[in-house]
């Protein structure tokens, strides 16, 4: 029999419940796929918590590694005995084993373990997302990341460096903040002991940057306008300390013409050539010593609560996965 965690309603991690489950055959858009490793991301708690409300009861887990056992009738670009990693809308991949949709689906590479594609998918498909796809960015731009060692942050750094991109940071501590340097931030300020919009003024010349990329929300979106230069672009790609509240729009033409967006990693992998492209660099530079993924966390499926509680109460660092 396999397990997977459900809930059946919204609230604290309490409300985590790991259940049997049954599968069927995959329908002939579908794969099968059997974990071998299960990633963590904040968009796991969004959902348990209901901000971003699921039809309930409902499977969590966005994020996984494992082995193709089973293809649908359709499905061309993949095989029985593949190794695969994978980030999908459809939530489910806090289970030994499920069904899910072809197209989210790519090969992992023979170099890249199973911890790893596990680790990098979602959090390594928004970093190439937002250096790519979503605002113009070119080699000596600068750009200011929040939460800088968190798992996106680690992986932003590296892939900034790379880039020829000059990243500004911010994290909770000094020893974060170390964590990011040590990754490829050019400077990382200590939100609790500095002022950022201060320390980035001073470290533009009072320019700002081009761009915010910004998963913390209602407690960094205000100041992080203040960053931006003339035509500048903000980046809220997340709700760690809550839903940013309404703006008056105004305050864009005033502080320079700004532009926001709010984008989501599954507008961009909904079609399959696109989610392999991305994939693509994302593995060239994980197999090239490039972005190498930190997995500062792994705890068995078993303890999945204590593993939301952490991730919230943000003693994290890098990624966090669950072994089965």
């Amino acid at each position: 029999m396999s397990r997977r965690v459900i809930i059946k309603e919204f609230g604290g991690s309490e409300k985590l419940e790991l259940s049997d489950l049954i599968l069927g055959v995959p329908n002939k858009d579908e794969v099968t796929v059997e974990h071998k490793a299960i990633g963590l991301n904040y968009i796991d708690v969004y959902q348990r918590t209901g901000l971003y409300p699921l039809e309930l009861p409902t499977a969590l887990g966005v994020e996984a590694s494992g082995v193709v056992t089973q293809v649908g009738d359709s499905v061309t670009h993949l095989h029985v005995g593949d190794r695969v990693a994978y980030a999908c809308a459809q939530p489910g991949s806090y289970c030994d084993v499920r069904n899910l949709p072809a197209d989210q689906v790519c090969k992992l590479p023979d170099d890249v373990s199973y911890k790893i594609g596990a680790a990098a998918m979602l959090k390594g498909l928004t970093v190439q997302y937002l250096f790519h796809r979503t605002t113009p960015l070119s080699r000596g731009d600068t750009v200011l990341f929040h939460a800088a060692a968190g798992g996106v942050g680690l992986i932003a750094c590296q892939w900034a460096k790379s880039e020829g991109i000059n990243l500004i940071g911010t994290a909770g501590s000094d020893e974060k903040c170390k964590l990011a340097l040590q990754n490829g931030a050019i400077h990382c300020i200590n939100y609790k002991s500095q002022n950022f919009v201060k320390e980035v003024k001073e470290l533009t010349d009072g320019m700002g940057v081009e761009a915010v990329m910004d998963s913390v929300g209602a407690s960094t979106f205000t100041d992080s306008l203040d960053c931006l230069k003339s035509l500048g672009m903000m980046i809220s790609f997340g709700n760690a300390s809550g839903k940013v509240p309404p703006f008056d729009i105004g305050q864009l033409a005033a502080k320079g013409s700004l532009k926001v967006t709010r984008p989501t990693i599954f507008s961009h992998i909904a079609k399959r050539d696109a989610c392999q492209l991305m994939a693509d660099q994302l593995f060239e530079k994980v197999s090239a010593g490039i972005v190498k993924l930190r997995i500062g966390q792994e705890l068995p499926l078993t303890d999945v609560a204590k593993a939301h509680d952490m991730l919230e109460a943000r003693e994290t660092t890098g990624s966090t996965i669950l072994s089965l």
